[in-house]
């Protein structure tokens, strides 16, 4: 059915496009007695909402009397049409995550959890949703992340909403007071949609300036932007030192510093909702890891197998690599690195060689990095992903690591990270069936 509000009746709402949040947006609206004009430029997307809302283009029509255009957080507003045109008209352009803040008084009494930051926000959002179901407390998960927030079932009272926000999903709301809200980091990203590296900061801040008094605030304070929204707002502040290595070693898919972030921000939201310290440690030991982000795919002879596909450029496979070092001074890591580049050097990587025993190079970046990396540790040139995973195999010893973090965009040999982070639990599994020698 889906999030419907009697707020939204009689209203007159525009909806640019209509992939998944945007069918959603129509679908809510509609089923709330509100009166909607969609548009998409895709044939097929307009058929979906055909006999529901009203197909017209917005920037085509008067938008005087409107309640708001609602657009894709892809919609770039500093670029668009759509932003000025709203304008000229006195309209507000908003998100789906503005339309679930104005739902929310309607809705049976709940909490809402949200996420932002430059990187991590996918794996927190997670390990929050999952512990906060550990406790076995009614849990959505929405936002950037999985189903649109708006085609999900509202919870019963006393539930919990967890929202991973991007900025610009931010952006696209102006009321989304957060129970708890969190930020884990910002670092250079997404420049071209602001007014330089502080316009971007300033996105991230909005999501502290909407909460009232008396909610939480949880930032991780490891960078100066971090720190400042910190001091700002009051925040509980964390860092990834706040965790015991010792007890980091017993969550299996939460190793790395990163990672450790990532818990100590989980730890303390949990801990901000009144969420037990026995039951936090039991949702670290039994989370699983995303798709893709640093998923544990197999283990086969001693030898563990990781996908980190999601790992496209350099300084996101750094991490990786820092997560597994070497035991009794002999390096462990059996690292597939490769595709279609992103620069032409693994700088950021270069900290962790000492923790590779052997490199396996693929796709179009192979030779190239094959060449970067000889002088620090044995490569394979592969070329292609099966054979690396193969060779891989036959070179690993019991207690090492077969780690695909590519740090490279996947388009040379694949459709997308998720087909390539496939592929490799494919071979993994060829592995399993046929031998480590198959």
């Amino acid at each position: 059915m889906g999030v419907t509000s009697s707020v939204f009746a009689g209203k007159r709402y525009a909806v640019l496009g209509l992939a998944r949040s945007g069918l959603a947006t129509v679908e809510a609206l509609v089923a709330s007695g509100a009166r909607v004009v969609a548009w998409d430029n895709r044939d097929e997307a307009r058929a979906a909402v055909a006999g529901k809302a009203e197909i017209a283009d917005p920037l085509d029509i008067d938008l005087a009397g409107f309640d708001g255009v609602v657009v894709s957080p892809g919609v770039p507003l500093n670029k668009h049409p759509i932003a000025m045109h709203a304008k000229l008209a006195g309209v507000p352009v908003i998100g789906d995550i503005e339309l679930f803040a104005l739902a929310r008084p309607t809705l049976p009494k709940h909490r809402v959890v949200g996420i932002t930051g430059t990187n991590g926000k996918s794996t927190t959002t997670a390990l929050i949703h999952h512990i906060i179901e550990t406790a076995g407390i009614p849990v959505r998960m929405g936002g950037n992340i999985g189903l649109p927030i708006l085609g999900q079932d509202p919870l019963p009272e006393g539930g919990i909403y967890v929202l991973e926000l991007s900025s610009y999903q931010i952006d696209l709301t102006h009321s989304l007071d957060c129970d708890v809200a969190v930020l884990l980091n910002i670092t250079p990203d997404h420049l071209d949609r602001y007014n330089g590296f502080e316009g971007y900061v300033a996105s991230k801040a909005r999501l502290f300036a909407m909460q009232s008094a008396g909610h939480v605030a949880v930032i991780a304070t490891e960078d100066e932007p971090s720190r400042r929204i910190a001091r700002e707002y009051e925040a509980v502040e964390v860092k990834s030192s706040d965790i015991d290595p010792a007890a980091q070693a017993g969550w299996p898919s939460l190793q790395g510093p990163h990672n450790a972030q990532n818990a100590a921000v989980a730890i303390a939201v949990a801990r901000a909702l009144g969420i037990d310290q026995a039951v936090i440690d039991k949702g670290l030991q039994s989370y699983a890891s995303l798709p893709h982000r640093m998923q544990r795919v197999g283990e086969i002879g001693g030898v563990l197998y990781v996908n980190d596909s999601k790992a496209t450029n350099p300084a996101s496979t750094a991490p990786a690599l820092a997560a597994y070092p070497p035991v009794d001074g002999r390096p462990r890591l059996h690292w597939i690195v490769g595709g279609l580049a992103k620069t032409d050097n693994l700088d950021e990587c270069a900290p962790y060689f000492g923790n590779v025993a052997h490199a396996y190079t693929i796709g179009e970046a192979g030779h190239m990095f094959a060449d970067l990396l000889r002088p620090h540790m044995a490569v394979d040139d592969s070329e292609m992903l099966s054979a690396a995973v193969r060779r891989a195999a036959r070179v690993a010893q019991p207690g090492d690591v077969v780690l695909l973090s590519p740090a490279c965009a996947s388009f040379d040999q694949f459709r997308d990270f998720e087909a390539r982070g496939d592929a490799f639990a494919a071979a993994v599994a060829a592995l399993e069936e046929g031998g480590r020698d198959g």
